[in-house]
C-alpha cells in the first residue's frame, strides 16, 4: 500500500470516517490516476469489481473525502468536475480541445496572496490558477 493511501486512510479514521471496501478502492484510484478522474471516471473503473456501487455511491465518497481534506474538486467551467487527491501545492494545465488536466508543480503564489490582502484588506484563504492550451495528443490531431 503507497504511503499516500495509508496516510489518507489515517487521516479518514481520525475523523470517525468508516473504511469500507468500496471508499478504499475509490481512494485508491484517485490517488494512483494521474488524470484527475470525473466521478463517471471513477464508477465505470471500479464497477466491474463492485457492481452493486452506483454512481451516488461515488459522488458521496467523494464529498466525504472533499470535506475531510484529502481531495480537491476541480471545476474548470465544463460540464463535470473532477478530482484530484491532495498531495503538494501545484497548479493544472488544462487542454482547451479534450479537457485533459495535467499537474504542473510550481511553488506556491504566496507572495501574490500577500499582496492581494495588502491591497484589498481581503483576508485571502487561498488562490486557485489554472493554466490553458492545447496537449500534445490534440495537436498532433490538428497537424494532420
Amino acid at each position: 500500500m503507497s504511503n499516500h493511501l495509508q496516510e489518507a486512510l489515517e487521516t479518514l479514521k481520525g475523523t470517525g470516517v468508516r473504511i469500507t471496501p468500496q471508499r478504499h478502492a475509490i481512494l485508491e484510484y484517485l490517488i494512483n490516476s494521474m488524470t484527475h478522474p470525473t466521478a463517471d471516471d471513477i464508477y465505470k473503473a471500479l464497477e466491474g469489481k463492485f457492481p452493486n456501487m452506483s454512481v451516488a455511491t461515488v459522488y458521496n465518497n467523494l464529498r466525504v473525502f472533499r470535506e475531510v481534506g484529502i481531495v480537491k474538486e476541480l471545476t474548470y467551467g465544463d460540464a463535470s468536475s473532477r478530482f484530484d487527491y491532495v498531495t503538494t501545492e501545484h497548479y493544472h494545465v488544462i487542454c482547451e480541445s479534450c479537457g485533459k488536466i495535467v499537474d504542473f508543480h510550481y511553488p506556491g503564489l504566496d507572495e501574490v496572496e500577500k499582496l492581494a490582502a495588502h491591497i484589498t484588506d481581503f483576508d485571502i484563504s487561498h488562490h486557485r490558477m489554472g493554466i490553458y492550451g492545447t496537449c500534445p495528443d490534440c495537436t498532433a490531431k490538428k497537424a494532420h
